[in-house]
């Protein structure tokens, strides 16, 4: 590596260093002043590190709201809802990449309208009226079934499969392959990348989900953690911040987990989709 390679990547990495810090910095305040007491966190100069860990903020929030359960309904309503856009997703971009059918074109192109469409807020009322004639509304199956299907998984795995050789096809249909064994044998164990990327884009939406949620639950043990912290936020009428910032980091923990659990298949799926694009 000459001079001139080396200044570069040397000025490259400070950059990625002080963009990190800027984007990691929030996080780390918030669990900062998670361990802080009411008088640190008010106190001016203000404090960064607290002089001990005080745990009166988490032992707080848990007790002015339901936290533990409502974090329950968040990883039951994101798991089936990643499960559940993952299986559509795949199966049907594997459709519209492999298979010709009448109104393929017109189905995708239709398929692809949806993406621009912003569905909470449009279609939130029909929605609701929806569950409501079904008896849904304040379970499951509303807050989970109607994001079981994603235009966006659809197009991402279409654009996938499209990449990878149409021989592989062919030769798995000379050894007698049907067209699921094809896909469960050839294309999904090549495809671990970019299932792993979409499960965590997925989790983390559904995690976050916030106007649906507050929309079709009205009983305390049915809402989701991002409302939680909303509650929290009002139950905290003396803006005791330290409790706030415990509340949500308990929120934000799960997701903090399961990003760093399949990190290297997000990063992977970056990667690949970056050089095939």
């Amino acid at each position: 590596m000459n001079r001139k390679n080396k200044v570069s990547f040397i000025i490259s990495e400070i950059i990625l260093i002080l963009v990190t810090i800027i984007m990691f910095s929030p996080i780390f305040l918030a669990f900062m002043m998670s361990f802080m007491t009411p008088a640190e966190v008010f106190s001016f100069p203000p404090k960064i590190i607290p002089k001990s860990l005080y745990w009166q903020n988490y032992k707080e929030a848990l007790r002015l709201v339901p936290l533990g359960r409502m974090i329950i309904n968040s990883a039951i309503v994101a798991l089936f809802i990643t499960l559940g856009k993952l299986i559509t997703g795949i199966l049907a971009g594997y459709a519209f990449a492999n298979f010709n059918f009448k109104g393929k074109k017109v189905a995708f192109a239709t398929l692809f309208i949806t993406l621009f469409l912003p569905a909470e807020t449009v279609m939130i009322v029909p929605l609701f009226l929806l569950m409501k004639s079904l008896g849904w509304v304040n379970t499951y199956y509303a807050l989970i079934i109607p994001f079981t299907a994603s235009a966006t998984n659809t197009f991402l795995m279409r654009q996938h499969f499209r990449t990878i050789p149409m021989e592989l096809s062919d030769a798995a249909r000379i050894d007698g392959a049907s067209p699921m064994q094809y896909l469960f044998k050839v294309l999904l164990p090549l495809s671990k990348a970019m299932i792993g990327g979409a499960a965590l884009i997925n989790f983390v939406y559904a995690w976050n989900m916030y106007l649906w949620p507050l929309v079709v639950t009205m009983d305390d043990k049915m809402k989701t953690a991002q409302i939680g912290v909303k509650m929290l936020i009002d139950a905290e009428a003396a803006n005791n911040w330290g409790t706030i910032m415990a509340g949500t980091m308990i929120v934000l923990a799960p997701t903090l987990l399961v990003f760093f659990l399949i990190q290297n298949l997000f990063v992977k799926s970056l990667v690949s989709s970056g050089l095939k694009g």
